[in-house]
C-alpha cells in the first residue's frame, strides 16, 4: 500500500511539477495567533449574508460572493473586539492560493498575509508589495493600478489578492454594521 502511494505521488510530481513547489507557509491555528497576538481567544462568527447583503457586497467590492456564507474570526481581550479576520481561497492563474485578511476594529485592513500559494514561486507578491494594504480601507482606489501598485511578472497574483481584500473589506463593513 505505501507502495502504491509513493509511486502515485511521483507519478502525479512528474506529470505536475509546479507541485513540488506548491507552499502552504503557515497553518490557520498559526494566522489567527499571527492576527490576534494580544486576544484572550478568537471567537468564530459565521454570517449568512442574505440576497441584499451579498448585493451590497458587489456594489461596494464589485464581486459576488461564491457563496453567502461567510466566516469572520473576532478576536477579543476581555469584552473589546481587537479585530477581525478571514481567511479566504481563490485562484490566480489556474492554481489556488489563500489569503488572510485582518481587519482592525474600525475596518481597515491591519495587514494581509498569504497562507499558501500554489502556483510558480516568481508569481508569490513579496510581503513588501503586501503591506500596500496596511491601513487601507475599501473606495473604489482599492485596485491595482490605483491604491494598489501592479506587480511586473505577477499581475494576476496581484489583482486575485486584490480582490480578496476588495470582498473582505466589504463583507467586514457588513459585519461591523450590525454591531
Amino acid at each position: 500500500m505505501k507502495t502504491t502511494i509513493a509511486s502515485l505521488c511521483l507519478v502525479l510530481l512528474l506529470l505536475f511539477p509546479d507541485l513540488s513547489l506548491a507552499k502552504a507557509f503557515m497553518s490557520k491555528s498559526e494566522a489567527l495567533k499571527r492576527a490576534f497576538p494580544d486576544a484572550d481567544r478568537v471567537e468564530t462568527v459565521n454570517l449568512f449574508l442574505s440576497t441584499a447583503e451579498m448585493e451590497q457586497v458587489k456594489k461596494l467590492s464589485g464581486l459576488l460572493p461564491d457563496s453567502p456564507i461567510f466566516t469572520f474570526y473576532v478576536g477579543k481581550k476581555a469584552e473589546q473586539t481587537t479585530g477581525y479576520a478571514a481567511i479566504e481561497a481563490g485562484v490566480v492563474r489556474t492554481l489556488p492560493e489563500t489569503v488572510m485578511v485582518v481587519l482592525n476594529a474600525d475596518g481597515t485592513v491591519r495587514f494581509t498575509e498569504i497562507l499558501a500559494f500554489f502556483e510558480p514561486p516568481e508569481y508569490l507578491p513579496a510581503k513588501r508589495w503586501l503591506d500596500q494594504f496596511s491601513g487601507i480601507q475599501l473606495s473604489p482606489d482599492l485596485r491595482v493600478g490605483g491604491d494598489i501598485q501592479a506587480i511586473s511578472g505577477a499581475t494576476l497574483s496581484a489583482e486575485a489578492i486584490t480582490r480578496q481584500v476588495r470582498k473582505i473589506a466589504a463583507v467586514g463593513s457588513i459585519l461591523l454594521a450590525e454591531k
